[in-house]
Order: structure tokens, then sequence, then C-alpha cells
């Protein structure tokens, strides 16, 4: 769903439109998170560029492709969407409920295994 100011339009998309849009290869997605939440589980394919140090003068052009933000719930992305408008884009998507929805909608992610310190291909079970 849009929400349309003046300087641009924020839309937030939810996790099974986020997922089919990636899987389909039409939007880089960037994980704002920290670099130790992106280290312990992460969206394979998903880029990184922390909150703290996110600067909307790098952001690569969306011509091509459009990016959508995610953090961990939704709070940060929603941030950096903000910060992007302010910034001058017109268009900036988001998606809902971060990565605590992804996993709660049983999409597949990438986990570090504590014990071998490897990754571990993931998806979590939907619970009721």
């Amino acid at each position: 769903m849009p929400d349309m100011n003046a300087a641009g339009t924020l839309e937030t998309l939810d996790v099974a439109e986020v997922a089919a849009l990636f899987a389909a290869d039409k939007i880089v997605l960037i994980d704002v998170r920290t670099p130790v939440e992106y280290a312990f589980e992460h969206i394979r394919g998903a880029l990184l560029s922390p909150l703290a140090t996110f600067d909307t003068r790098h952001l690569p052009e969306q011509h091509q492709k459009p990016i959508v933000f995610h953090c961990g719930s939704g709070m940060r992305s929603k941030m950096v969407a903000d910060k992007c408008i302010a910034a001058g884009h017109k268009r900036v998507m988001h998606m809902a409920g971060g990565f605590a929805a992804w996993k709660k909608a049983g999409q597949a992610y990438i986990a570090t295994n504590p014990a071998t310190g490897g990754p571990v291909d993931r998806r979590d079970a939907v619970t009721a």
C-alpha cells in the first residue's frame, strides 16, 4: 500500500510480494540491519547496508530494478525509506514485518551454524 507525500511515495510490500519479486529477479533487496545480525542470518542474495552507515547518495539507480529495504521488524527499513524520500527519491519500498515476518512465513534464508561457523540453508516452519 503506497504512502504518498509531497516528496515521494513509500510502498510497503508484504513478504509474499517481496519473495515473488526477488525470486523473479525484479528487485534489489537491501538489508539495513547490523553486520552482526546479517552474519547470523540473512536472506540469500540480499545486500547489506546498515542503518548506522546508510547514505542515500550511494544507492544504485533504480531504473532496471527497484530497491526494497528490509530489517528485523520493519522499523529500521521504514526509517531508511523515509531518509530516501527526504533525499529526493520518488519511489521507495520496504518490507512490512522485516526478517521476522520473512521467517514466520517460512521463506528460505541463510543462518550461521554456531558449531562450525559455516552457512546453513534454513526454512522455518510456519507456526499457527
